[in-house]
């Protein structure tokens, strides 16, 4: 069992648009939460966050959603209401990978409409290549996939994250990739799970799992992952924002060059990185 964190669930009471019920399953000793809202006879619908957010990323979308199918909203170990391992090193783009997938295979999800963004779409699409019998179709928002050299954008991005490290407040990280206003009690929502230090090594850590070049040791499995995309034919909608200095309009025309059922949508206007 891995010394991890328990966020307290008084940091979750109150969150603004954020009344759902939780739910938990375990691996290993530690604690996945995850939402579970809405069924009928609709398909269910998969909601993978990014960094630095959890399933709260989502609270808007939920409601409406609910109401065509079952909506899954997991936060991945470190986020959110789920455990959050203290060792820097238990931390890495297979183990996220591997956890989403268990939580898939005991809800027995068929025919998922996933939904990615941010760290998402790596995660979502490593599950969509190596389990594609589960999925029917994909909507894609401001990620990407690969190995390749990063941005200026990216590396002062990283340069931060690196030199602030554990005192990185969430919800401050969350309101600089903002475009439009938000409320002091929204950002409180995204900074609830991370009340303590220990409790945001996996948000320190994600930076450190993309993949910069083919020889980082998330290169090779991301670089299979964007292969086998090419042959997975299902609807996909890409959709990204027109002010995420990360993720360009280029990167969306490339994910809908990759995607062979890929309808490429206008960028979402006056939107940043959280769409």
């Amino acid at each position: 069992m891995e010394a991890a964190y328990r966020t307290p669930d008084d940091r979750f009471e109150g969150l603004p648009g954020f009344g759902f019920a939780p739910h938990y399953v375990e691996q290993d000793g530690l604690r996945m939460h995850y939402l579970d809202e809405g069924g009928g006879t609709g398909d269910p619908i998969l909601l993978l966050h990014g960094e630095p957010t959890w399933s709260f990323l989502y609270r808007k979308m939920i409601p409406p959603l609910a109401r065509a199918g079952r909506c899954i909203a997991p936060d991945y170990f470190g986020f959110g209401r789920s455990d959050k391992p203290t060792d820097s090193g238990w931390y890495s783009y297979d183990r996220h990978v591997d956890s989403i997938a268990r939580l898939v295979a005991e809800l027995d999800l068929q025919r998922i409409t996933l939904v990615v963004q941010d760290w998402g779409g790596p995660v979502g699409f490593r599950l969509a290549v190596e389990q594609p019998e589960r999925i029917a179709r994909l909507v894609v928002m401001n990620t990407g996939i690969g190995a390749r050299a990063p941005g200026e954008a990216w590396l002062r991005f990283q340069s931060f994250m690196r030199r602030v490290g554990t005192e990185i407040v969430a919800g401050q990280l969350v309101r600089l990739s903002l475009v439009q206003p938000v409320s002091d009690e929204v950002i409180a929502g995204y900074d609830a799970p991370f009340p303590v230090p220990e409790s945001r090594v996996g948000i320190v850590q994600f930076p450190e799992l993309v993949a910069t070049s083919a020889d980082h040791p998330s290169g090779p499995a991301m670089l299979r992952v964007r292969d086998a995309l090419r042959g997975l034919d299902r609807p996909a909608l890409v959709l990204f924002s027109d002010g995420d200095p990360i993720f360009s309009r280029r990167t969306a025309e490339v994910m809908a060059e990759v995607l062979p059922g890929a309808e490429l949508d206008p960028p979402v206007e006056g939107a940043g990185h959280f769409l």
